[in-house]
């Protein structure tokens, strides 16, 4: 006769659905436990990105030049002198609300379906993980595109000439005034590629962390040194693969119409197209040193924290 297996006893969806249990038997964490895996990934998001905000600046004010040659040098020295430290500091309201929106999104959401991609024995594979960090980037960058708009935009602003900067106050008063001026429908301009970018991302990011603790274990151990080496290998695959993705992304969402009211791009493929023509193939990996440390480096200091995040939440836990 079937009974109740306890609340927290690990049982894998995958082998409770083939055999009919009921997944409120205990195939799946409580419900504190999956609101926390969203809380764990907006805090360990938000404390990573306060160590690598000013590279971000860096690639977005490269990824958004047309000037051939610009450099990662040459754009610091060029923030700096209009703007000051600040300057490097730009847009650093909405990025944490992406923090707060996208990557909460994406990690948790990661993290509660991952389970549902194993096999009977509850062992996720390198193409199960990769699946489950597609769903879970590609919903995320979805519901949270107005953000990225505003944050591209605040970025933005810093190089362009006084007279045509945006100066938004904050998130809000962004999606109120795009709304009012550009209609809704702007708020997810570059959705596709948004949306493209945050299926790499996570399916490279955080599929590729997971399977690196998985391998370098029986070699590091359990500690510092396996999540340090684990997240570096995945920042490096993530940035290669996705980087192409995030500049379409970026010259789309702050693109302006010309004279005429022509946009300089009608879609990802077009500006996919089009940016290596007109500028070279390696102009879709433009910027990629700041990218490789801001991503990279977020990656690092994110999944760093997350671990330490989880760890205490487990201790406090176990001790209720």
């Amino acid at each position: 006769r079937l009974r109740p297996r306890p609340p927290n006893s690990a049982v894998p969806p995958s082998r409770a659905l083939a055999s009919g249990l009921p997944l409120a038997l205990g195939a799946m964490p409580d419900a504190l436990d999956n609101v926390m895996k969203f809380a764990l990934a907006g805090g360990s998001g938000a404390s990573g990105w306060l160590f690598v905000h000013p590279f971000d600046v860096l690639k977005v004010q490269m990824q958004i030049s047309n000037t051939p040659g610009v450099t990662f040098g040459s754009t610091a020295k060029t923030i700096l002198a209009n703007d000051g430290i600040k300057g490097l500091y730009a847009g650093l309201n909405f990025a944490l609300w992406r923090q707060a929106t996208y990557t909460t999104s994406r990690m948790g959401l990661y993290d509660v379906l991952n389970p549902y991609f194993g096999d009977s024995n509850g062992k996720v594979s390198g193409l199960g993980k990769m699946a489950a960090g597609v769903c879970a980037g590609g919903v995320a960058a979805t519901m949270c595109c107005p953000v990225e708009v505003g944050l591209i935009r605040a970025q933005a602003d810093a190089r362009a000439p006084l007279e045509e900067r945006r100066n938004y106050k904050g998130l809000v008063d962004a999606v109120r005034r795009i709304s009012q001026a550009e209609g809704v429908a702007t708020l997810w301009r570059g959705v596709g590629p948004t949306v493209g970018r945050g299926a790499v991302v996570s399916c490279t990011q955080l599929a590729s962390y997971d399977q690196a603790k998985e391998t370098l274990l029986p070699v590091l151990g359990d500690g510092f040194p396996l999540f340090v080496c684990s997240a570096f290998a995945s920042g490096l695959i993530y940035c290669a693969a996705s980087l192409p993705l995030d500049i379409t992304k970026t010259r789309i969402q702050n693109m302006k119409a010309d004279a005429a009211g022509i946009y300089p791009y009608s879609g990802m493929f077009d500006a996919l197209m089009k940016i290596p023509q007109r500028e070279g193939v390696l102009a879709l990996w433009k910027g990629f040193p700041p990218y490789f440390l801001r991503s990279g480096g977020h990656t690092v200091f994110m999944f760093l924290f997350k671990e330490q995040y989880t760890k205490l939440y487990k201790q406090a836990r176990s001790g209720q």
